[in-house]
């Protein structure tokens, strides 16, 4: 998924020769015709939620600086961050 600016045929080729299907919305002053429908349009609406758990992530200072060195740690700290901010709405 990518904003209008991945709004490109080359681009949209190039990812589907490795099996990527690219969803963007056009361009307003697009000059070619329209290569997406709505329906696969309507998962880049939802692209927000995406967005503003990472910047709620944003919060904890252990994720942003990455004290952890290992993978499985940084995973733990990330886990328990997204426990924490369902706790926070819930609740």
């Amino acid at each position: 998924m990518g904003d209008k600016a991945y709004d490109s045929d080359p681009l949209d080729a190039a990812l589907l020769e490795q099996g990527i299907e690219m969803i963007a919305p056009h361009r307003k002053n697009r000059k070619k015709k329209k290569t997406q429908d709505g329906r696969k349009l309507r998962r880049y609406k939802r692209r927000w939620k995406i967005e503003r758990l990472f910047a709620w992530l944003q919060n904890f200072r252990r994720l942003v600086v990455r004290y952890e060195y290992k993978d499985e740690n940084f995973l733990g700290m990330a886990q328990l961050g997204c426990i924490v901010i369902l706790l926070r709405k819930c609740l």
